[in-house]
């Protein structure tokens, strides 16, 4: 897909427990829609939240938050209509 394509990704979650049965835990099934930001053989990135226009505190970086997910965790990925 092409980059800044806006996209839905339903996907494996790692997860951190603490006091808990380790025998009950394993990963949670998350979803997601984001900008593909950037692909690889091995994952994606996806930014979910960015500034339209650069911050006027910083030069002109990039800013946004996102997910890194790996290739095997990703159960479902489509492309939305904008």
């Amino acid at each position: 897909m092409k980059k800044g394509t806006l996209v839905y990704v339903r996907y494996l979650d790692h997860v951190l427990f603490r006091e808990a049965d380790p025998g009950l835990q394993g990963p949670v099934e998350k979803e997601t829609v984001g900008w593909l930001d950037h692909e690889e053989p091995g994952h994606i990135r996806l930014v979910w939240e960015r500034y339209t226009a650069p911050p006027s505190m910083k030069a002109h970086s990039p800013r946004g938050t996102g997910l890194i997910i790996l290739r095997g965790d990703i159960l479902e990925m489509g492309r939305l209509e904008e």
